[in-house]
Protein backbone atom coordinates (compact mmCIF):
# COMPACT_ATOMS: atom_id res chain seq x y z
CA UNK A 1 0.00 0.00 0.00
CA UNK A 2 2.81 2.39 0.94
CA UNK A 3 4.65 1.60 -2.31
CA UNK A 4 1.55 2.42 -4.39
CA UNK A 5 1.20 5.75 -2.59
CA UNK A 6 4.85 6.66 -3.19
CA UNK A 7 4.55 5.61 -6.84
CA UNK A 8 1.42 7.75 -7.23
CA UNK A 9 3.13 10.78 -5.66
CA UNK A 10 6.24 10.38 -7.83
CA UNK A 11 4.11 9.89 -10.97
CA UNK A 12 2.03 12.96 -10.16
CA UNK A 13 5.19 14.99 -9.56
CA UNK A 14 6.68 13.89 -12.90
CA UNK A 15 3.49 14.68 -14.80
CA UNK A 16 3.19 18.15 -13.25
CA UNK A 17 6.90 18.86 -13.82
CA UNK A 18 6.60 17.75 -17.41
CA UNK A 19 3.60 20.04 -18.00
CA UNK A 20 5.42 23.01 -16.47
CA UNK A 21 8.54 22.38 -18.55
CA UNK A 22 6.48 21.94 -21.72
CA UNK A 23 4.65 25.22 -21.07
CA UNK A 24 7.85 27.14 -20.33
CA UNK A 25 9.62 25.68 -23.36
CA UNK A 26 6.66 26.58 -25.55
CA UNK A 27 6.79 30.19 -24.33
CA UNK A 28 10.53 30.29 -24.89
CA UNK A 29 10.19 28.79 -28.38
CA UNK A 30 7.47 31.29 -29.25
CA UNK A 31 9.61 34.27 -28.34
CA UNK A 32 13.31 33.43 -28.45
CA UNK A 33 13.64 31.01 -31.35
CA UNK A 34 11.46 33.10 -33.66
CA UNK A 35 13.52 36.26 -33.13
CA UNK A 36 15.37 36.87 -36.41
CA UNK A 37 19.08 36.16 -36.22
CA UNK A 38 20.44 38.83 -38.54
CA UNK A 39 23.89 39.98 -39.46
CA UNK A 40 24.34 43.59 -38.40
CA UNK A 41 26.96 45.49 -40.37
CA UNK A 42 26.31 49.19 -40.89
CA UNK A 43 28.51 52.26 -41.30
CA UNK A 44 26.88 55.61 -40.67
CA UNK A 45 28.32 59.01 -41.44
CA UNK A 46 26.90 61.27 -38.73
CA UNK A 47 27.64 64.32 -40.92
CA UNK A 48 24.85 63.26 -43.30
CA UNK A 49 21.41 64.83 -42.73
CA UNK A 50 19.74 61.47 -41.98
CA UNK A 51 22.07 60.84 -39.02
CA UNK A 52 23.06 64.37 -38.01
CA UNK A 53 20.81 64.18 -34.91
CA UNK A 54 23.13 61.52 -33.46
CA UNK A 55 25.75 64.20 -32.86
CA UNK A 56 23.57 65.43 -29.98
CA UNK A 57 23.33 63.52 -26.69
CA UNK A 58 19.75 62.43 -26.02
CA UNK A 59 18.80 62.19 -29.71
CA UNK A 60 17.82 59.09 -31.68
CA UNK A 61 17.23 57.89 -35.24
CA UNK A 62 15.82 54.89 -37.07
CA UNK A 63 18.30 53.10 -39.33
CA UNK A 64 16.92 51.08 -42.23
CA UNK A 65 20.12 50.57 -44.22
CA UNK A 66 21.18 47.27 -45.78
CA UNK A 67 22.84 45.31 -42.97
CA UNK A 68 20.60 46.79 -40.25
CA UNK A 69 18.65 43.60 -39.52
CA UNK A 70 15.20 42.56 -40.69
CA UNK A 71 13.29 45.66 -39.52
CA UNK A 72 16.08 48.12 -38.88
CA UNK A 73 17.64 49.61 -35.78
CA UNK A 74 16.97 52.36 -33.27
CA UNK A 75 20.12 54.26 -32.32
CA UNK A 76 20.14 56.49 -29.25
CA UNK A 77 23.03 58.85 -28.45
CA UNK A 78 23.80 58.44 -24.75
CA UNK A 79 26.22 60.41 -22.62
CA UNK A 80 28.83 57.67 -22.82
CA UNK A 81 28.31 56.44 -26.38
CA UNK A 82 25.42 54.85 -28.26
CA UNK A 83 22.61 52.45 -27.46
CA UNK A 84 21.68 50.34 -30.48
CA UNK A 85 18.42 48.38 -30.45
CA UNK A 86 16.79 45.97 -32.87
CA UNK A 87 13.36 47.18 -34.04
CA UNK A 88 11.85 43.69 -33.69
CA UNK A 89 9.85 43.30 -30.48
CA UNK A 90 11.90 40.97 -28.22
CA UNK A 91 8.93 39.39 -26.45
CA UNK A 92 6.77 38.17 -29.36
CA UNK A 93 7.32 36.70 -32.80
CA UNK A 94 7.79 39.24 -35.61
CA UNK A 95 4.73 40.36 -37.54
CA UNK A 96 3.73 43.49 -39.44
CA UNK A 97 2.54 45.20 -36.23
CA UNK A 98 5.50 44.29 -33.98
CA UNK A 99 8.04 46.77 -35.37
CA UNK A 100 9.11 48.96 -32.46
CA UNK A 101 8.60 52.73 -32.52
CA UNK A 102 10.04 55.55 -30.43
CA UNK A 103 7.40 57.63 -28.67
CA UNK A 104 7.94 61.09 -27.14
CA UNK A 105 11.72 60.60 -27.48
CA UNK A 106 11.61 58.81 -24.11
CA UNK A 107 10.32 55.30 -24.70
CA UNK A 108 10.14 52.50 -27.25
CA UNK A 109 6.68 51.02 -27.87
CA UNK A 110 5.38 47.85 -29.51
CA UNK A 111 2.22 48.79 -31.45
CA UNK A 112 0.92 45.20 -31.20
CA UNK A 113 0.42 45.11 -27.42
CA UNK A 114 1.65 48.47 -26.07
CA UNK A 115 4.71 46.95 -24.39
CA UNK A 116 7.13 49.76 -23.49
CA UNK A 117 10.86 50.12 -22.82
CA UNK A 118 13.06 53.00 -21.72
CA UNK A 119 14.84 54.52 -24.73
CA UNK A 120 17.89 55.33 -22.61
CA UNK A 121 18.71 51.76 -21.54
CA UNK A 122 16.30 49.32 -23.26
CA UNK A 123 14.84 48.03 -19.99
CA UNK A 124 11.11 47.21 -19.66
CA UNK A 125 8.86 50.12 -18.69
CA UNK A 126 5.67 48.10 -18.15
CA UNK A 127 4.70 44.51 -17.34
CA UNK A 128 3.80 43.68 -20.96
CA UNK A 129 7.49 44.01 -21.89
CA UNK A 130 8.80 40.77 -20.43
CA UNK A 131 12.41 41.24 -21.45
CA UNK A 132 14.80 44.05 -22.35
CA UNK A 133 15.27 45.22 -25.92
CA UNK A 134 17.67 43.28 -28.15
CA UNK A 135 20.76 45.47 -27.86
CA UNK A 136 23.84 45.47 -30.07
CA UNK A 137 26.90 46.52 -28.11
CA UNK A 138 29.53 46.04 -30.81
CA UNK A 139 30.32 49.33 -32.45
CA UNK A 140 33.16 51.75 -33.04
CA UNK A 141 32.91 55.49 -33.31
CA UNK A 142 35.59 57.60 -34.95
CA UNK A 143 34.98 61.10 -33.58
CA UNK A 144 37.37 62.72 -36.04
CA UNK A 145 35.42 61.48 -39.09
CA UNK A 146 32.04 61.13 -37.33
CA UNK A 147 31.70 57.54 -38.58
CA UNK A 148 29.72 55.07 -36.48
CA UNK A 149 30.29 51.41 -37.41
CA UNK A 150 27.86 48.86 -35.96
CA UNK A 151 28.37 45.11 -36.19
CA UNK A 152 27.61 41.84 -34.42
Amino acid sequence: MKTKKITLIISSFLIISSLILTKSCKERDDTVSCFPDSVISVQLNLNLPAYYKLQTIGSWVYVNEVGAGTNGLIIYRATSGFMIYDRNAPHICPDSDTILEVENSTKVVCPHDDAEWFLTNGQPLNSTAKTGLKTYRSYTFDASSNILSIYN
